[in-house]
């Protein structure tokens, strides 16, 4: 059994001789917890203070901890994170205002008007679009640019995808091309889907895709994003984490333009 101790978004660490793990064993200076979830045979919970005088273990925030952990527990860690979060949000009924209690491991129940509930996921896609040279005579004048943008959320300088939440009636593929066109005034064509991405930040998922670049200029949704441009590869800027489905997605770019 693994313990998944959080502090809100930051998670205990056990110190190990070739670098961090999950404690198998409750560290013993997170008592009191004030929430304590079994989830797949582990045991999550919530502490409200961090640990500050351990030599055996340490806090570290959720997304840092993608590099120091193997990839099964760092996913492990993020699905607990997404449960927790998710039951600190629902102690009271929406319908009623009753005291909602647990029915299953997953599962709530109105102790007043017998309301359910399970854990919901905000949804947001993203996308690469990539621009084909020009070519004259048979030969490509440039070389191929991928759309690279930097939104007004981003904490650092670092350029990213165009990425947005679906709305409700819509599907996956009219969120993508909603979005490029609010975002980017561009359309696109050739969607095609690349793969998907838990993202407990703090209760997404993540769907992929790649797209190709139709017609149109850009004109960024300044509300939005601050800047966005065409980049070859011998000239990208600061790109995303290697945990996000984003550096996944250019990654993926990168290896097919070589």
């Amino acid at each position: 059994m693994h313990y998944f101790v959080f502090c809100q978004s930051d998670l205990v660490l056990e110190r190990i001789a070739d670098g961090y793990a999950i404690p198998t064993l409750p560290p013993v200076d997170t008592k009191p917890w004030t929430t304590v979830m079994d989830i797949d045979g582990d045991k999550a919970y919530r502490i409200d203070q961090p640990l500050t005088t351990s030599d055996r273990y340490e806090m570290c925030p959720l997304r840092q901890s993608y590099y120091k952990l193997q990839h099964a527990d760092y996913l492990k860690a993020g699905k607990c994170h997404e449960l927790l979060y998710w039951d600190h949000n629902t102690k009271y009924c929406g319908v009623c205002g009753g005291p909602m209690r647990f029915d299953t491991p997953i599962s709530k129940k109105c102790e007043h008007c017998g309301k359910e509930l399970w854990p919901s996921l905000a949804i947001a896609i993203i996308v690469l679009i990539r621009r084909k040279p020009a070519v004259r005579d048979g030969v490509p004048e440039g070389k191929e640019e991928v759309l690279l943008v930097h939104a007004n959320n981003f904490r650092d300088n670092h350029y990213g995808l165009v990425a947005g939440f679906v709305e409700t009636g819509e599907t996956l593929e009219e969120a993508v091309h909603r979005e490029v066109m609010e975002e980017t005034g561009l359309h696109i064509t050739n969607l095609r889907y690349f793969g998907s991405q838990p993202w407990p930040y703090p209760c997404g998922l993540m769907v992929g895709f790649t797209a190709d670049y139709d017609h149109g200029r850009i004109h960024l949704q300044r509300s939005e994003l601050s800047k966005g441009s065409w980049f070859d590869r011998d000239h990208l800027p600061h790109i995303p984490e290697k945990l996000s489905i984003a550096r996944q997605l250019i990654d993926h770019w990168l290896e097919e333009t070589l």
